[in-house]
């Protein structure tokens, strides 16, 4: 498994993780990717996946860099803190790799949140701060009112089909030194990928270079800098597969196929602003979406 700096730390994290958003399998086939070098595991307390989690690296905790992330409704200062201590219980650890506010949330003043971040930081019950679903702008404001902890990641949704953030954001947090954690890498499942594909690119290219479909679509993620990805698979097989999209590249040929005969979507400024007051609105009534 390949490595890459994590934001302006010195710590390597692996380039291929593992997701737990809808993980319904055991400890065993999360072990088995960390087996395979998968050692960043993602987690969050809406997940209800931080139990399970704790069972998997029970007893390697040294092995493992554990990322779990806050909801926005608990971004009040005493709520961030009772609710990081809650992670830390249903994760069997004392302390958490990276931290990150899950969405940001223009009902709490930032600097509440950063301010609480940055105690914890502090009781070393956090190593590191990420974000995710940030903006550029976002971004900004966080870092902006925290002179004493800088903002390690951004954990945002990027694959082959989902392309929003190449809209400025990539090269931000390319430029910033802040890595970008990429979710549904796969854009979803394969399958729409693969509906997509008309020209059969990913087929041409995963013949020629041994590769599965799964595989050559995660390295089109990973080969870019400052970019990992958390696929999320509940079966071994499948976990096993993806942490083999790590360790080798495709030519720079391949890789500009993928980009140009694959369709994607970026959504424009317009689009962007609907789906982010979705989630304000819907935060602002205390539902989680």
């Amino acid at each position: 498994m390949d490595l890459k700096r994590l934001g302006p730390s010195t710590v390597l994290v692996p380039e291929i993780g593992l997701g737990t958003a809808g993980f319904t399998g055991d400890p065993e086939t999360l072990r088995a990717g960390i087996d395979c070098g998968a050692t960043l595991i993602d987690t969050a307390e809406t997940y209800g996946t931080e139990a399970i989690v704790g069972k998997a690296i029970q007893g390697i905790r040294a092995r493992v860099f554990l990322a779990t992330k806050v909801a926005p409704r608990h971004f009040r200062k005493k709520e961030l803190i009772s609710a990081a201590e809650k992670s830390l219980q249903r994760l069997g650890t004392d302390y958490i790799d990276l931290y990150q506010l899950h969405w940001p949330n223009y009902t709490v003043p930032i600097e509440e949140t950063m301010s609480a971040l940055e105690r914890l930081v502090l009781a070393g019950k956090l190593r590191f701060v990420g974000v995710s679903n940030f903006s550029i702008r976002e971004l900004k404001a966080a870092q902006a009112v925290s002179s004493n902890i800088k903002i390690v990641s951004n954990q945002v949704r990027y694959s082959l089909l989902e392309r929003t953030i190449e809209e400025g954001l990539l090269q931000y947090c390319q430029r910033n030194d802040i890595t970008v954690i990429a979710y549904t890498p796969l854009g979803g499942n394969l399958e729409r990928i693969l509906a997509c594909d008309r020209k059969g690119v990913l087929k041409k290219i995963s013949t020629l270079s041994g590769k599965s479909y799964t595989q050559v679509a995660l390295n089109w993620l990973i080969a870019k800098p400052n970019v990992v990805a958390i696929p999320r698979s509940s079966a071994t097989a499948h976990v096993v597969e993806n942490c083999a999209a790590s360790g080798w590249r495709l030519s720079d040929a391949d890789y500009d196929l993928l980009s140009s005969e694959i369709p994607c979507r970026r959504l424009g400024t317009i689009g962007r602003a609907a789906r982010r007051w979705k989630r304000h609105l819907a935060q602002a009534v205390g539902r989680e979406i």
